[in-house]
Order: structure tokens, then sequence, then C-alpha cells
């Protein structure tokens, strides 16, 4: 892990970088594609060992490893006409992108590993799904928090579906606050207090002698606020209408993936 390039430096790319150098130990040189052009000067001029590059030619000749994290709807622009040399590794981190379709758009006979880093990566606080296993990928992301290989690329698919449910958390915290704000609260008071009340329960996700249903369980009496809230608003109706919503987005995730074979 000497030379990385990132093409597409966007959220997930400056979280890879702000990783890479979280606590400054040895840091591989790091090239960025000059997509994202703001961010990419910004994250040169904080780190010494990360340069922006001319172009996306250079950022894959100059690298070892090659992380491509372009949106989706621009990879074949972002892409077209690279020349990708056998022996360097291609990780792909764009969502519903899959290795057959990455591998007929470089035209290349690389490694080519699909990953789902997440923003917490920039803390080395996040564990990164990919496929298929490969020794220096996993080895990368588990210097970034922790590599979860699969077995196949229907499970890559699933846990991909389940990254689909952040920005609903964010929204929950956010109904409760403007619930809270509703009845009189200030709005920063109830802000704070969302964050405060819910980064906390986060913490105790670093307990893993516990399941999850075991900690839903310690956090609520029988017949407290917390179980009343829980059996009231999270019904089976719920529950199954949370399980259809990702069964549905599972099947676009594998529809695009079959489309793109056909």
């Amino acid at each position: 892990m000497k030379r990385i390039g990132i093409i597409g430096v966007g959220e997930i790319g400056r979280a890879i970088v702000d990783g890479l150098y979280h606590r400054g130990d040895d840091a591989p040189e790091v090239f960025l594609s000059p997509r994202g052009a703001r961010t990419a000067a910004e994250l040169s001029e904080h780190y010494e060992g990360v340069r922006v590059c001319p172009d996306n030619q250079a950022v894959v000749d100059r690298s070892e490893i090659v992380i491509i994290a372009v949106r989706r709807q621009d990879r074949h622009e972002a892409l077209a006409g690279l020349a990708v040399a056998d022996d360097k590794i291609v990780i792909n981190v764009m969502a519903g992108v899959g290795g057959d379709d990455l591998r007929r758009t470089l035209a290349t006979d690389a490694p080519l590993v699909r990953a789902i880093p997440l923003p917490a990566i920039r803390e080395r606080r996040s564990v990164t799904v990919t496929y298929p296993s490969h020794p220096v990928a996993d080895s990368l992301f588990e210097h970034l928090g922790g590599a979860l290989p699969v077995a196949d690329e229907a499970a890559f698919d699933v846990f991909s579906a389940l990254t689909g449910t952040l920005t609903t958390h964010y929204s929950y915290l956010a109904a409760l606050t403007s619930w809270a704000v509703g009845h009189g609260i200030a709005s920063d008071d109830a802000e704070s207090y969302v964050r405060s009340l819910f980064q906390g329960v986060g913490r105790a996700l670093d307990d893993e002698t516990r399941t999850l249903q075991q900690l839903a369980a310690n956090h609520e009496t029988p017949k407290g606020n917390n179980e009343r809230i829980r059996t009231t608003w999270f019904t089976r109706a719920n529950s199954e209408a949370l399980a259809q919503a990702l069964d549905d987005l599972l099947a676009g995730l594998r529809g695009q993936r079959g489309s793109v074979r056909r």
C-alpha cells in the first residue's frame, strides 16, 4: 500500500484519505483525480503525501491500488479510454455497479474488488464489506477499521441494501427533534439533546457480547416508556413495510446488474 489512487473525490473519497492519514502513521502516497477539484485541492493542502493529478490516467499510472469512487451515472464519462495495466488492483466503491460492468468499461484483466466503505472510515471506525476477497484490498480496509469479505455478489447486494437505511436513521432523529420543537423546546436544545441521547446509545453497540435484541431489551423496562413507544410505533406492520422496502431495493440492485449482463 505504498501508492493509492482515487478517481472521484467526493464524500467517500475524502473519508478514505482522512482515514489513511487519521493517525499520521506511515500513510501511503495518495494520488487524486481532478474530479471534485475543490475537495482534492483541500486534501492535498492538508496532507503532505497527497497529490492532485492532471487527469485520471495519471492517477492510474502512478498508483498500485486504484479506487473508483465516481457517481454511477458518471462512470462512462470518467473512465472512458483509461488504460489499466493488469498488475494494478482496482477497488470499485460505486453503488450498484457490478464487477462485470466495470471490467467491460475498463477492458482490463486487473483484479477488481467491490467494496462498501462508509463515511466513518475516516476515523477507522467502520467495517467495509468486500467482494471478492483479495489480500491487498482486505488489508487496506482492515487498516481503516475492518474488512468483511463476503462469499458472493448476492451477499454483497444484501449489505449494499442495508447501507440504504443510513439517511432514514438521520431523518428519524430529525423527526424527534421537530416533535420536541413543536412542544415548545428551543430548536438548539432539542437537537443537542437528541444528538447526545443517540450518541450514548450508539456507544453501546461496541459491546459485542450482547445481541441487538438483547441491547434493546436491556434499555427498556416492562410497561416502561421505551416499551410503550416500541410496541405502539414499531408495529409488525411497520416492520413488514421496512422489510418490503429493503426487498424492493435489493431487487433493484440485482436488476441493475442483471440488465447490464443481458
